[in-house]
């Protein structure tokens, strides 16, 4: 139950979202292109982000781009 304590866990890495242009799905209320968000837990497909929400939530790699 990894996700009940997922926003009180240390950042792992920030990734800067590049677009919120989705086919299927509304992410243009949740993301902003441009802003730095906290990635808190990641899968090979998904990153969990406190997303403009200030909630969790998991988004296609495809939107953002590794801040190095």
């Amino acid at each position: 139950m990894i996700h009940l304590t997922w926003e009180k866990r240390p950042t792992i890495k920030q990734v800067k979202c590049v677009h919120a242009d989705a086919k299927k799905f509304i992410v243009n209320r949740k993301l902003t292109p441009g802003k730095l968000y906290d990635v808190k837990n990641e899968t090979d497909e998904f990153y969990f982000i406190i997303d403009n929400s200030e909630r969790i939530g998991g988004f296609f790699k495809a939107y953002f781009e590794e801040i190095k």
